[in-house]
């Protein structure tokens, strides 16, 4: 959520690097001014309101004390009609600065001056390739099929049990699925992420500490008898930790890293491009997260960045690095990377990383703060990543690593394994 004081001392500003987002959000910011103008004009009223009445009340007491009952009496009919004004006061002010919230709610965050210009993802920028695509036989299967064929996942098991975009991993497919789950949490813990785990639901607040309510509420499951939302990632019940904490400048950087499952709806999205585990509504992902001081988030966003860098260097896999465009960039985002790898058998890149700076946005709305050097209470700089989410890249070791023997296990996977191929 933008800063209020932001928004009116860089209103201009802000309007112009909204544009990059493709929107024009001039009528959002000129009624966030009017509503907080109308706001603070209530406080000032109930204030005074206030201030009268308790001034009134000790005149009253000071009248009784000396004997001047009638005087006191009349006075206290002024103090009664001041009690209605300030109730009536209260909840108008209670009523705007809740319409202001939602105002707020409804802005997305300011991208940061490297993002670049831009309306879908056929506009993000690549700023990095690393890895040979392999030259496969003229049969190469896709994943789902290697996965049906060596009984590693089973799709229909899954929508038996639940429904389309739930799989079933047997075998050494779930070996697999463990290897990589404890894989990426060794490597982020040798990084110096503290290992955590979570509760998988959230409740509201934390919801919108992070910025998936309101912006993604259709995309979330909601557990209706106990308000409770099903997590679409860990970064929402982690990054919640620290909700209204205030920190001190000792305590940076703090970095944790969890493994979760994971629970999107995805609604609408249908086709061959979503087949096996390129899109499914529960899924393992290992995230990582970083509270930092303002002044070095974006230096630490860079070693995120070279963290998830070097796993796919081990894994051997192809990958390309994204800076994603304004109209591609997440809500809550100032800036964000995609990791792409190459899907060889499908011939096209899959997502499996997304590292992003949020700046202020969601420490503004967690109320996260830590003590400046003058004792000053200044919002922290979130930063969250996938280090990865495990589907697509299972996905891409399935069809890259196909032989006609069998699929090979990348070397630095084999002893979280036990064997170094499936066949």
């Amino acid at each position: 959520m933008l800063q209020l004081q932001a928004i009116r001392d860089r209103k201009e500003e802000i309007i112009r690097a909204l544009t990059k987002r493709n929107i024009d959000a001039t009528s959002l910011v000129e009624n966030v001014l009017r509503l907080d103008e109308k706001r603070r004009a209530l406080q000032t009223r109930l204030d005074a309101t206030l201030a009268e009445s308790n001034a009134l009340s000790k005149e009253i007491g000071m009248l009784f004390k000396t004997g001047k009952a009638q005087e006191a009496n009349l006075l206290k009919e002024k103090t009664g009609q001041l009690k209605e004004d300030s109730k009536k006061l209260g909840e108008d002010l209670n009523i705007t600065a809740d319409e202001l919230q939602n105002v707020l709610y409804q802005i997305p965050n300011v991208p940061n001056d490297s993002v670049p210009v831009g309306n879908t993802e056929e506009d993000n920028e690549e700023v990095f390739n690393e890895g040979d695509i392999p030259t496969l036989q003229t049969d190469a299967l896709p994943h789902w099929e290697l996965a049906k064929k060596y009984d590693l996942i089973d799709f229909e098991l899954g929508v038996k049990v639940t429904g389309a975009g739930f799989p079933v991993y047997k075998g050494k497919g779930a070996r697999l699925q463990r290897a990589l789950i404890s894989y990426f949490l060794d490597r982020n813990t040798e990084a110096g992420y503290t290992e955590i785990q979570v509760p998988h639901l959230v409740n509201e607040a934390s919801g919108y500490g992070t910025g998936q309510l309101p912006d993604k509420e259709g995309q979330m499951y909601h557990i209706g008898a106990d308000d409770l939302y099903l997590i679409p990632t860990a970064e929402v019940p982690v990054t919640n930790l620290l909700r209204g904490e205030i920190l001190s400048q000792k305590d940076f950087p703090i970095q944790y890293t969890a493994y979760t499952p994971c629970f999107r709806r995805e609604a609408g999205s249908y086709g061959a491009h979503v087949r096996g585990l390129n899109r499914l509504h529960q899924f393992d992902k290992v995230e990582i997260v970083r509270v930092e001081h303002p002044d070095n988030s974006y230096e630490a966003l860079d070693g995120m960045v070279a963290h998830v860098k070097q796993i796919l260097r081990e894994l051997k896999l192809p990958y390309r690095i994204l800076r994603l465009c304004g109209g591609d960039l997440g809500f809550t985002s100032a800036l964000t990377y995609d990791f792409e790898v190459f899907s060889t058998a499908q011939d096209r890149w899959l997502e499996i990383s997304s590292v992003s700076n949020f700046e202020t946005y969601q420490a503004n709305r967690l109320k996260l703060r830590y003590k400046d050097e003058n004792g000053k209470s200044q919002l922290a700089h979130t930063l969250n990543g996938s280090s990865l989410a495990l589907p697509r890249v299972l996905a891409g070791i399935l069809e890259n690593y196909q032989t006609p023997s069998g699929i090979q296990i990348p070397d630095i996977l084999v002893p979280y394994c036990g064997f170094d191929i499936i066949n």
